[in-house]
């Protein structure tokens, strides 16, 4: 099953990682981790209908969480990108741990998790997705993709405080430096000239935090489908770094940990019209058999302070990791 974009999706037909097929027939449910594994899933029905759910989630102990990167090793990973950047190979780079906990709760559980996050942490691109290679609830604020027939817009987060107060002139910079590059990966699919910033470093309200945000709009080359789109975009700006080939370099040297569907992209497409609407897989949860996952991160520039970003890390996983948890 599937819920996304408040639809409540039913009798799955098919699963592939191909791409293709949204260009294709149906409505389909997505999931592209951030190193690039994409699963699609098309189900039969689609209705508008809120997540409901009367089982209980039973989710881990507080405790019981341990991280990819703890105090130190993330402390050092950012001292190691700010090197990086004082040599000029690099101007920012997303560095994020990885959250694990025990899974205890069964098939089910999920519908239980996300129905918990639906009913006491809004978030504008909420969702679940539970088919076969891909089993993951987001409370995802940030828009990666919406697509409108040959329009296509993209609205990257960076600048993230408990209140607006705490947004600084280096968040607002290191937006700007990320609306440069969506504005430079939509630009590859885009026709020349259409791409523009619909808005700037405005400041939304989240549970329990406020981000930057801004939307960069392009209008699409004829015959450019979701694959190709996806393609020249992913993995989203916002979660990788500028520029984007050498941020990827640091993200492989400096995280012992896959991100798997954090940082990737959540959402659905509807072939059959062209619309489509993809979150940045952020504020995310995910599992295997055993084991239920949580990603959280920040972006780092030369004017980041270690303990500050370390602190930012916290502050992302804090309200939600306590709802997932006993």
């Amino acid at each position: 099953m599937a819920h996304l974009g408040g639809m409540l999706a039913t009798g799955l037909s098919e699963v592939t990682d191909d791409l293709t097929v949204l260009d294709g027939t149906g409505r389909w449910a997505v999931v592209v981790t951030f190193e690039g594994t994409a699963v699609c899933a098309r189900f039969d029905t689609w209705e508008q209908a809120p997540l409901t759910d009367v089982g209980a989630w039973r989710g881990p102990g507080l405790g019981e969480w341990t991280t990819s990167l703890d105090r130190a090793g993330y402390v050092a990973a950012v001292q190691e990108v700010r090197e990086r950047i004082a040599a000029g190979t690099v101007y920012q780079v997303n560095v994020c741990r990885v959250m694990q906990a025990p899974y205890r709760t069964g098939a089910d559980g999920l519908l239980h998790l996300a129905a918990r996050l639906a009913e006491r942490h809004d978030a504008p691109f909420g969702g679940l997705v539970q088919v076969p290679g891909a089993h993951v609830v987001t409370a995802s604020p940030e828009l990666y993709l919406r697509r409108r027939g040959g329009t296509v817009w993209s609205s990257p987060i960076k600048g993230t405080g408990r209140t607006e107060a705490d947004l600084t002139a280096k968040d607002e910079a290191e937006n700007v430096m990320i609306v440069d590059l969506v504005r430079n990966d939509l630009s590859r699919v885009c026709r020349p000239g259409s791409v523009a910033v619909e808005e700037l470093l405005s400041v939304e309200k989240h549970p329990g935090l406020v981000h930057l945000v801004s939307t960069v709009r392009g209008e699409l080359h004829q015959g450019v489908g979701w694959a190709e789109l996806i393609h020249a975009t992913f993995p989203p700006g916002s979660v990788s770094g500028a520029p984007k080939s050498s941020a990827l370099d640091a993200i492989a040297d400096l995280e012992p940990a896959p991100r798997g569907p954090y940082c990737g992209a959540v959402g659905w497409v509807d072939a059959d019209t062209g619309e489509g609407e993809l979150a940045v897989g952020i504020r995310t949860f995910w599992s295997d058999a055993d084991t239920l996952c949580f990603g959280t991160g920040a972006g780092i520039t030369w004017g980041s302070d270690a303990e500050r970003e370390w602190a930012e890390t916290e502050l992302k996983a804090d309200r939600l990791v306590g709802l997932a948890s006993c």
